[in-house]
């Protein structure tokens, strides 16, 4: 069963990988979902920097 997982989860990420280089909406996706998680660590960032100060 593990095999038949790891194969699985293989094809996905390759899969994947092939969507979002011929796919200039998924590339887009990818790169607001990347900005997206930049702001929110910065934000996090910038919190615990006020609790220590």
């Amino acid at each position: 069963m593990d095999d038949k997982f790891l194969c699985g989860m293989l094809l996905g990420v390759i899969g994947g990988a092939v969507l979002a280089t011929n796919s200039a909406k998924a590339r887009q996706m990818v790169r607001e979902g990347q900005m997206t998680v930049k702001e929110k660590v910065e934000e996090l960032g910038k919190e615990q920097n006020k609790k220590n100060s």
